[in-house]
């Protein structure tokens, strides 16, 4: 029987490139699941008045726990709200991970409109107007710059990978503006509760970048 011959000719295999070399980070931004405030369809923009999750949001964070278990985080970076910080504690359990809070990721500042109900802060002009200031409050222009720097901040460390529990909002922004949108409310406008949206480090500068150049427009 003839042996066939093989000839290992290393030229033939990939090169490692630079990419191979570098770990990539990953961004994990979850809004925190159902609160209580939900469930009665009033807004809360204040953290001291937060009532944190309901029943519901709860069994949301034991799920967002599931959806991370197989992924190793080496930092949790959470808003001031109770509701995120409770979402954050279930998800990851006995997980011994760093938690750290970062105000400026907290929910729009809605001055006067505290504990309205949802259709009133929907029908009030700053909701449609970026402009326009919440009355003892922000303007969802504002919001979306102290969201920018707050991701921005998060940029400028090391960790290979965060999980970060925050709102609705900074969650929406940041997906709409990496996609590339005219629009920070879309195309994504619901954002799911507990549920995490994956960023690699060039996504989330893209989306710092796009959102001071969306609010620059104005």
């Amino acid at each position: 029987m003839q042996r066939s011959s093989f000839t290992h000719d290393s030229s033939l295999l990939p090169r490692p490139t630079a990419a191979y070399a570098s770990p990539v980070r990953l961004f994990l931004l979850a809004r925190h699941g159902q609160s209580l405030f939900n469930v009665d369809g009033v807004v809360n923009g204040d953290p001291l008045l937060d009532r944190g999750l309901s029943e519901q949001g709860i069994e949301e964070a034991k799920q967002l726990g599931g959806q991370v278990a197989p992924i190793g985080i080496d930092l949790v970076l959470v808003s001031p709200f109770p509701r995120a910080v409770q979402t954050a504690n279930i998800a990851l359990g006995a997980r011994e991970v760093p938690h750290e809070v970062d105000g400026d990721l907290g929910d729009v500042r809605i001055g006067e409109l505290e504990g309205t109900t949802l259709e009133e802060y929907r029908t009030h002009p700053a909701h449609t107007n970026r402009r326009e200031r919440f009355p003892g409050g922000e303007s969802l222009d504002e919001a979306a710059l102290r969201y920018a720097s707050a991701y921005e901040r998060l940029l400028d460390r090391e960790e290979r990978t965060t999980l970060v529990v925050c709102h609705e909002i900074p969650v929406r922004y940041a997906v709409n503006a990496a996609g590339g949108s005219d629009e920070l409310d879309g195309p994504l406008h619901l954002v799911a509760n507990a549920a995490p949206y994956v960023f690699d480090e060039d996504a989330l500068t893209r989306a710092v970048q796009r959102i001071r150049a969306l609010v620059g427009k104005r």
